[in-house]
């Protein structure tokens, strides 16, 4: 045993965090196997690319009038008073119920997730950023969406799984995954819309969690043959890294059932 840190929450509990060394070797991360990309939501709290959306549960919105009929009560005490302290701990049980219910959903749904898939491939949101907008900055805050890919990296390291982010600007929503076209915009009210080239029809999550998990292998590809050039001596030909449209046109694109397991190994 390495520490011992002790807490004290809000409500008075205290917690007692234990540090191990448990001398096991660091899992070594392999991408043999199932490759699944996750789109992160406002109504569905996550989706995956092999067509499963998972409902956003609102945790602070189920709870919002209680926890405002509460601290009205605690403005309406005076200050300084045993009645105002015990309002306080009320409204903190309240923030503490919320904040236990978001955690177990994340934990349950992340390690679902590591368990069934060896690569996962998520966007790397620049959260601080989103909830700038007044308008969806408490729902964005409500989903927690830092803590869940916190858990989902820290879990795939530990079973020696794969994650893998990809750039926040990647054109995931607007490119077809099938022949990727990529249209000039795609307003957050359109859910569906049918590509002009292929005629394919898309659910727009579903395709945006495709093309993060068909970035993200890329990806991976790319880092493999950088070893594999350095390791050999070889140059680079100073050619761009991504194309101007889609995704790196030495990666064919696959069209995949819906539902279906996508293996993918990182040789030939």
């Amino acid at each position: 045993m390495k520490t011992v840190t002790i807490s004290m929450s809000c409500t008075g509990k205290y917690y007692a965090a234990l540090l191990f060394d448990d001398g096991l070797p660091t899992a070594t991360p392999k991408v043999e196997g199932k490759a699944i990309g996750v789109d992160l939501g406002l109504t569905h709290f996550a989706i995956t690319s092999d067509g499963s959306k998972f409902e956003n549960p609102r945790h602070l919105k189920k709870r919002e009038k209680n926890l405002k009929r509460k601290q009205q009560k605690l403005s309406r005490k005076a200050k300084v008073s045993n009645r105002r302290s015990k309002a306080r701990k009320i409204v903190a049980r309240v923030h503490e119920r919320i904040k236990n219910t978001r955690k177990d959903f994340q934990h349950k749904l992340s390690r679902k997730l590591v368990n069934e898939n060896q690569v996962i491939v998520v966007e790397n949101l620049a959260v601080k950023n989103l909830i700038k907008n007044q308008n969806l900055a408490s729902s964005i805050s409500d989903c927690g969406w830092s803590e869940f890919t916190r858990q989902l990296k820290y879990k795939s390291e530990k079973e020696g799984k794969t994650y893998v982010e990809v750039s926040r600007f990647f054109p995931s929503s607007k490119t077809c995954h099938v022949c990727l076209n990529q249209i000039s915009s795609l307003p957050l009210d359109v859910r569906s819309w049918t590509c002009s080239n292929c005629d394919t029809k898309h659910d727009r999550d579903i395709n945006a969690a495709t093309n993060i998990r068909d970035e993200g292998m890329r990806l991976l590809r790319q880092s493999s043959v950088q070893v594999l050039a350095l390791g050999t001596s070889a140059t680079a030909s100073g050619e761009s890294v991504r194309p101007k449209r889609g995704r790196k046109t030495s990666v064919e694109a696959t069209v995949y059932e819906a539902g279906s397991p996508h293996y993918i190994a990182l040789s030939n």
